[in-house]
């Protein structure tokens, strides 16, 4: 769980930091035409889709967070599914850091942007989200038996 705070802490500090250095002023240049720090308050989900639904996505938030929770607590504590557990935490640690600004701000701060290939805007919590969604899919697909996961969800198939 030390872990889990870690995250959201750090996630909550860059945004901070975002709001210190970037707010209402010219966006920071790190790579000319490729990377940039931009201030932008996203009211919105990814890509700036759904703006103002602010208590869909605490909902939203909410129920994923608590669904990652029970997943966390129902599974062997083995060393193989250390790596569900891992993701599980940053993902949840995502939504925990973008639900903090959500409630506090009714927006969430976003930075980082790659001009390059005009991507929008975001944050420290999407690296989490994005990153360990693209891992748990490969573990689940490549790594775990589907008897594995059974754990979690136990398959309901008839014998023959």
């Amino acid at each position: 769980m030390a872990v889990f705070a870690l995250l959201i802490l750090f996630d909550q500090w860059t945004k901070s930091l975002a709001v210190e250095n970037l707010m209402n002023k010219d966006p920071f240049v790190l790579v000319d035409g490729v990377f940039q720090l931009r201030y932008l308050e996203n009211r919105g989900a990814a890509f700036g889709m759904m703006q103002g639904k602010q208590t869909f996505f605490i909902i939203s938030a909410t129920i994923a967070v608590l669904a990652i929770t029970y997943v966390y607590f129902k599974l062997p504590w083995q060393k193989r599914f250390h790596g569900l557990r891992t993701v599980g935490l940053f993902i949840a640690a995502g939504a925990v850091g973008n639900l903090i600004d959500r409630v506090m701000l009714g927006y969430v701060v976003d930075f980082f942007y790659f001009e390059l290939i005009n991507f929008p805007i975001f944050n420290v919590a999407d690296i989490y989200v994005t990153c360990a969604t693209i891992i748990l899919a490969v573990l689940i697909l490549f790594y775990y038996k589907e008897e594995e996961l059974d754990c979690i969800f136990p398959s309901k198939k008839e014998k023959v």
